[in-house]
């Protein structure tokens, strides 16, 4: 049965940089077959979804979140307390809880025995409703290095390609590479060069032999650039980014993920549990890590949006607050939006996605108002009207209550006796 849905009233944010007004998107079964000023749909009579007063944008794309870890104030503690099964429960909870805070579409950059492949696919194959999930599988670090802990440790350049083709062989959808230290993990630090330039190289270009793209944690100089040199696709975190480091970026068409929650959140709890180590780094790059960004993006270097979510107080669900906190720092509001919209689809490779654009699955976000004057319209979940993912309504808000699907088929009759009302 053909299904057909007409979303008018509002604005319209493509994703790609244009804004509509006087426009209609008219979804078909999951897909966007239409976006024509709303004269065209003069004759439809079918489901509307009028959004008048509010503005229709592509669904958040998150590009870096841990779905295992649960944003408590010692994650590691609390995982080694759990089974196998509650883990992979929770790290299901994360991804819808994640889909109802607006993120249709989400990277996972490290998790726990390849528990959370299991979710991915439940989500992907559209038998349990959640974001489009793409997943590193384990990390992969040197002895001692960021991560070691659920990491698969690997030193010299055969234990990492070896490392890299056992990531493949479990089922993922891109590698993970540790260049530096980092701020969770206690005796390392940032600054330093964790895996040599050789071994990066080495891993990256193992991955792309078997089309993977890599992704790697760099907060040090030295570790931005063996990473970069070795090609990854995108640097996450780049704390100590120097002119080298962005001359490179630039050149390679690097993207950044800047994850200005994981820091943030830390800094902002340090005293309810937080280690004390995590808590003295976090303090200490903070400002620096804030420079960067700006550096890179005052350059016009590729940004997506990513959280770190799971990390300390960086929980999942709240991940649209990265676009606060990347407007807060001096990014416009528009770019935030490209950013965490379709940049991060470009990013993670996924086709279809991203913008509202005819031939896309129609992963939507509608919130109030306008996310241009004010951009917590997106940020903060409070202002969401109605969260779609491939044409089906996750999170409905109407005047009453609010509805979450945690079906496929959950919200239909909501959405039917809905859709013809104004939000």
């Amino acid at each position: 049965m053909t299904t057909e849905t007409l979303y008018e009233g509002g604005t319209i944010l493509d994703g790609a940089g244009a804004s509509l007004e006087n426009h209609g998107v008219m979804v078909r079964d999951g897909r966007i077959v239409e976006v024509a000023p709303r004269d065209r749909f003069q004759g439809f009579t079918g489901f509307r979804v009028d959004f008048t007063g509010g503005t229709l944008l592509p669904g958040l794309v998150d590009c870096h979140v841990h779905l295992c870890m649960g944003g408590e104030g010692n994650p590691a503690s609390v995982q080694a307390m759990m089974t196998p099964g509650q883990i992979t429960m929770a790290a299901y909870k994360h991804a819808q809880t994640s889909l109802m805070g607006g993120i249709t579409a989400l990277r996972d950059c490290g998790g726990k025995d390849y528990l959370e492949l299991a979710v991915r696919d439940a989500c992907n194959s559209g038998a349990q409703i959640g974001p489009s999930i793409l997943c590193s599988g384990k990390i992969i670090c040197m002895t001692g290095g960021h991560g070691n802990r659920n990491g698969r440790i690997a030193d010299g350049v055969d234990e990492v390609v070896k490392a890299v083709r056992e990531q493949i062989y479990a089922g993922s959808d891109l590698i993970k590479l540790m260049a530096t230290g980092g701020v969770m993990t206690p005796g390392v630090s940032p600054e330093d060069a964790h895996f040599t330039a050789e071994e990066m190289a080495a891993g990256v270009a193992e991955g792309k032999r078997f089309h993977k793209r890599a992704a790697s944690h760099a907060q040090g100089g030295l570790g931005i650039l063996n990473a970069v040199r070795a090609g990854v696709a995108s640097i996450e975190h780049g704390i100590f980014m120097d002119d080298q480091c962005l001359k490179e970026m630039l050149e390679a068409g690097t993207y950044l993920v800047p994850t200005l929650a994981a820091v943030k959140n830390i800094v902002s709890n340090k005293d309810n549990g937080v280690p004390l180590q995590a808590v003295e780094k976090a303090i200490r790059v903070e400002e620096r890590h804030i420079q960067s960004i700006k550096m890179f993006y005052d350059a016009g270097g590729k940004i997506a949006m990513g959280t770190d979510a799971g990390t300390p107080f960086n929980k999942h669900g709240k991940n649209a607050l990265e676009l606060r906190y990347m407007v807060d720092i001096g990014i416009a509001p528009m770019d935030a939006i490209i950013f965490s919209t379709s940049n991060g689809i470009d990013l993670m490779g996924l086709e279809e996605r991203g913008t509202v654009a005819e031939g896309n699955h129609a992963d939507l976000l509608i919130v109030d108002g306008d996310p241009l004057a004010d951009i917590d319209r997106v940020a903060d979940r409070a202002n969401h009207r109605m969260v779609v993912k491939n044409g089906v309504p996750a999170r409905i808000r109407t005047d009453d209550a609010e509805h979450e699907t945690r079906s496929p088929a959950d919200n239909v009759l909501r959405f039917a006796s809905a859709a013809n009302a104004a939000f």
